[in-house]
């Protein structure tokens, strides 16, 4: 019980008090005015002479009455009407009884209140993977660029047991505003896997913060966001890659035309690489702007459309050679991260390291259309198809700032795909399959940030996915899935990975 639940307590007991005490003592201030004489033989009218000398006397008619200084033994109590006193102490009752019910006064279970708006989620996967090569393929030593490792074998199987883990918090704040943190496996150089890989001589897996961030939501066709959060657009694995969080700042729009259809526009900046600029690094900041514009379609019975078209523009992303072998102004305009398949370019030739930058700008129109139909619900048919291209790629512009010849423009990938079953496997019996087909050719999006498993991340791919997950255990289900791929442009580069995965949610 806090000061202000005690004082409201005590004014309740001394109301209490006061109203018992008017009515014996203020009710009648006569009486209680005037003392009652002691009894005595000899003087029957002391109690007259008492009072008389006791009354106030109105010495002058233009003025009025003066209270007299209150003599020995008289007590003069300021009168509180009845309706007043039960008024004050009712309003008091309540706001204590209100305050005892919120926090729940008196209940030997309860937690602070706080507590009550917090939420937490996670999920754990034990993941076994065998990545297989076959015949014909190029040896690492012919595909990658001198002094740079984008793939390390080409030629022998390999076997990896992996886990993977995530545990979320998300804490209410308002009625429409919310923070939500998430610590996750992984790495701090890597933004497209939280896998960590067994074998590391027993020792300790990574934690890191892969989400911090606040969302709010004032109307309903108004949200707002920022930090370190989940992906903002309608997207598939194409373009994205599934655990990459955006840094920055977004904002959504979402007009409601119909009771079937709801359009959305939402915009962000994101802050892709901080670089502080001086006399000896002449690279700016790497940022992403993007918007996507879309609608959502709802059946009656809860079938639902999706289609969205974005631009992502990448600023600062391509790199900048520097003018003399020595120099290192545009060393930072390198990628911070990158898997492989976009055209390269030297930053520093003749230098020891050798330091590649992007050679293309990156400017992603991304064309989205999801569909998810229930009209034999519990088992739903989902199909999904994207389609990218990469508009800031320019020969011209690519010769001009690298004095390289610019390579032939690959810039569009698309993916279509299928998947039947249950949406959530949470039940005994659920099950899900899938099937796709994707191409993506080499710039058409930044490689760094795509699809980490198919091809082993990057783009300049081509091939298949096929899988599917059956319910084993309450919220845990078990999972197949098979890719099959093949470089596109270039020497031969085959790789096929085969993934038996054990999900838990909780």
């Amino acid at each position: 019980m806090n000061i202000r639940s005690l004082i409201s307590l005590s004014i309740m007991i001394g109301m209490s008090s006061v109203s018992a005490y008017a009515e014996d003592v203020i009710v009648k201030p006569q009486e209680a005015a005037v003392p009652t004489a002691p009894a005595s033989s000899g003087s029957s009218t002391a109690a007259t002479d008492v009072a008389k000398d006791a009354a106030p006397k109105n010495t002058s008619p233009s003025t009025a009455p003066v209270e007299p200084p209150a003599e020995a033994g008289v007590v003069r109590v300021p009168y509180v009407p009845e309706i007043v006193t039960r008024q004050m102490k009712e309003e008091i009752k309540q706001e204590v009884l209100a305050q005892a019910k919120g926090e729940r006064w008196g209940d030997p279970g309860a937690m602070p209140e706080w507590l009550s708006r917090i939420s937490w989620n996670g999920d754990f996967r034990l993941r076994y993977e065998r990545d297989s090569f076959p015949p014909g393929n190029i040896l690492p030593a012919q595909y990658n660029p001198p002094g740079l490792t984008l793939i390390s074998n080409t030629t022998d199987t390999n076997n990896y047991l992996r886990v993977q883990a995530h545990l979320g918090m998300k804490a209410k704040i308002s009625d429409y505003t919310f923070a939500a943190f998430r610590i996750s496996t992984g790495t701090t150089t890597n933004p497209v896997s939280t896998n960590q890989t067994l074998g590391n001589g027993f020792n300790k897996f990574s934690l890191v913060f892969d989400r911090a961030y606040i969302q709010s939501t004032p109307y309903y066709w108004l949200g707002l966001s920022g930090g370190k959060m989940p992906n903002p657009w309608v997207y598939t694995d194409l373009v994205w890659d599934s655990d990459v969080n955006f840094d920055g700042v977004a904002g959504q729009l979402k007009p409601r035309f119909s009771d079937e259809w709801i359009g959305f526009l939402t915009a962000g900046v994101f802050p892709y690489q901080y670089i502080q600029s001086s006399d000896t690094v002449w690279a700016s900041s790497k940022m992403l702007y993007g918007a996507q514009l879309g609608a959502r379609w709802t059946a009656m019975d809860s079938s639902t459309a999706d289609f969205g078209i974005a631009l992502y523009d990448f600023k600062n992303a391509e790199g900048t050679p520097n003018a003399t072998q020595g120099e290192h102004y545009y060393d930072y305009t390198a990628p911070p991260s990158m898997q492989k398949g976009n055209s390269l370019m030297y930053i520093n030739a003749g230098s020891d390291p050798t330091i590649y930058g992007i050679a293309s700008k990156f400017k992603e129109l991304d064309i989205t259309a999801k569909m998810d139909w229930a009209d034999f619900d519990p088992v739903h048919v989902m199909l999904f198809a994207d389609y990218v291209k990469n508009l800031g790629f320019d020969t011209t512009e690519i010769a001009q700032r690298t004095g390289l010849a610019a390579p032939e423009p690959r810039i569009t990938g698309h993916q279509i795909g299928l998947v039947v079953g249950n949406t959530l496997l949470r039940l005994n019996g659920d099950w899900q399959v899938n099937v796709a087909y994707k191409y993506l050719e080499r710039d058409a999006v930044l490689d760094a940030l795509t699809d980490s498993d198919f091809h082993l991340g990057g783009t300049n791919a081509k091939g298949y996915i096929v899988g599917g997950s059956y319910w084993v255990d309450k919220e845990t289900s078990l999972g197949l899935r098979w890719i099959s791929s093949d470089q596109i442009d270039g020497p031969p580069l085959s790789i096929d990975t085969l993934q038996v995965d054990l999900n838990v949610r909780f």
